[in-house]
């Protein structure tokens, strides 16, 4: 036998005579039912629909936004007070759009599709989280929600919902 094995055989016995005694502790971990994935939450919006919604967004338009203090737009004939709301965070959306890590291509088409399906849904208000990183679709998406006529108003979103990095939108949502 070599002097290795004889150490490890050494420092077997040592540790079986240190562990000597010792139970087994029984295994009380709760496991938990798995939740269903996020998208199966989201409401079925068909794809004609969204081509609908995404006929509005054109990156040409440029809409006059205020280029200083937060971003915030009304449409004409809403009431200031209803941006002022907003941004004091008292409507609570409902819907949430995370459009990090997105192409331009990829968030306009999302974007359109929640609009429809806030429309769908009943949803007046809604929280768009674009991110800042290279401010891309930071300010791409003022000017698409600007354009379509069922965006009543938005409003830089209050800390609690996002802050410079998401946009609180309200919606006017049709009577049936």
């Amino acid at each position: 036998m070599s002097k290795k094995d004889t150490n490890l055989d050494e420092d077997l016995m040592l540790f079986q005579e240190a562990v000597k005694g010792v139970k087994k502790i029984t295994n009380d971990t709760i496991i938990t039912p798995r939740r269903q994935s996020p998208k199966s939450d989201k409401p079925k919006v068909s794809a004609k629909e969204t081509q609908n919604h995404e006929f509005y967004f054109s990156d040409e338009f440029e809409p006059h936004l205020s280029e200083t203090g937060p971003t915030q737009y009304a449409r004409t004939g809403v009431s200031k007070y209803e941006v002022k709301k907003l941004r004091r965070g008292v409507y609570v959306p409902d819907m949430y759009l995370d459009m990090h890590g997105m192409t331009q291509k990829e968030a306009k088409r999302e974007l359109a599709a929640m609009i429809a399906a806030c429309i769908k849904e009943n949803v007046a208000c809604c929280c768009v989280m674009h991110g800042i990183g290279k401010h891309i679709l930071k300010q791409k998406a003022p000017m698409w929600l600007a354009q379509h006529p069922d965006v009543m108003a938005f409003h830089q979103a209050p800390l609690e919902f996002g802050g410079d990095g998401a946009l609180l939108v309200l919606l006017d949502i049709p009577e049936r």
